[in-house]
C-alpha cells in the first residue's frame, strides 16, 4: 500500500499537480491538508477521474481543511475529536481495508502558530500547543491503537537535522522547545516515526520550503513539517519512504512536497 500526504495549499488551485502527482507515484491513498475549499464545492468528481473511487473530505471557505483519495475502500470514522471544539477541519479518520486487515487513517493539519513563540501574547501559538497536548492525550488513553497511520502537515520540524539550522531556529515558530517536547510526547503516545526509520536522525531530511527561497534548492533551508507515523506492529511492514522533492518545482508549487510512504499491510 503506497500512502502519500501532502500540503496541497490550495486544491482547486493545484488539481492539475495532483493528477501529475497521482500520475508519477501512483499512490493507493492520497492524504491532503489545506485544501481551502467548503464541502459544497469540493469536486469530488475530480478524485473520481483520478482512479480514487473512495474519497472523504472536511473544508472551510479560504482556510484548513483535510481530504483523503482512496483506491481501496474506506470508512470515515464519525466520532474523531472535534480539536480544542473549534470545527476548523484540521483532522479526519477513516478506516482502510487491507490484506493484512483495517488499518485506522489519521490526517491531521496542525495549526501552524503564528509568529511568535509565547503562548501568553500569541494566542495562535497558545492553540498550537493545546492542540498538540489534546491529541496526545486522545492517543494516550487509546488501549485499542494498532495498525495506525498518523500523517500530515504537523507544522513541527522536531530533530536537529529536521530543519537547515537548528541553531538559528531555536526560537522560530516550528522548531522551538515548547513544541518539539510536545511532538515528542505524542509520538510516544504509540507510534514509531515512520520517516526516519528510513533515514537516520544524524541526516538532514526536510519535506517544506519557504516560498521567500527563490532558488530553493541552492539555499536548501528547508524544514521536515510533514510526518508520517506508525504504531509499532506495522514497522515490520515499512517497505519505503520518498520525499517527492521534484513537486516544489512544478509550476505554480505548492511549498510543501509530498510524502509516499510504501507499507505492507
Amino acid at each position: 500500500m503506497r500512502i502519500v500526504t501532502w500540503n496541497i495549499n490550495s486544491l482547486r488551485l493545484r488539481m492539475p499537480l495532483l493528477q501529475r502527482l497521482a500520475a508519477e507515484l501512483s499512490p493507493d491513498v492520497i492524504c491532503l491538508q489545506e485544501t481551502k475549499v467548503p464541502d459544497e464545492l469540493f469536486p469530488a468528481g475530480a478524485a473520481e477521474l483520478l482512479g480514487y473511487g473512495h474519497h472523504a473530505f472536511r473544508g472551510m471557505k479560504s482556510y484548513n481543511g483535510v481530504a483523503v483519495f482512496s483506491r481501496v475502500p474506506m470508512t470515515v470514522l464519525a466520532d474523531a475529536p472535534d480539536w480544542c471544539g473549534r470545527g476548523d477541519c484540521r483532522h479526519m479518520a477513516v478506516r482502510l481495508q487491507a490484506p493484512g486487515g483495517a488499518v485506522e487513517l489519521h490526517n491531521f493539519y496542525v495549526p501552524a502558530g503564528g509568529d511568535i513563540p509565547d503562548p501568553l501574547t500569541n494566542p495562535k501559538f497558545a492553540h498550537k500547543l493545546a492542540f498538540v497536548e489534546e491529541a496526545t492525550r486522545y492517543f494516550a488513553g487509546r488501549a485499542d491503537l494498532r495498525r495506525s497511520v498518523l500523517v500530515g502537515d504537523l507544522n513541527i520540524a522536531p530533530l536537529e537535522h529536521d530543519v537547515w539550522s537548528h541553531k538559528q531556529l531555536l526560537d522560530v515558530v516550528s522548531h522551538t522547545p515548547p513544541e518539539v517536547e510536545r511532538m515528542e510526547r505524542w509520538l510516544g503516545s504509540g507510534f514509531v516515526d515512520a520517516m526516519r526509520h528510513f533515514v537516520p536522525a544524524d541526516q538532514k531530511l526536510y519535506s517544506w520550503w519557504s516560498y521567500r527561497n527563490r532558488d530553493w534548492q541552492l539555499s536548501n533551508r528547508g524544514r521536515r513539517l510533514d510526518h508520517v507515523w506508525v504504531t509499532p506492529d506495522l514497522v515490520p511492514g515499512l517497505r519505503a519512504m520518498t520525499v517527492h522533492k521534484d513537486a516544489r518545482d512544478w509550476p505554480v508549487p505548492s511549498d510543501h512536497a509530498p510524502v509516499m510512504l510504501e507499507l505492507d499491510a
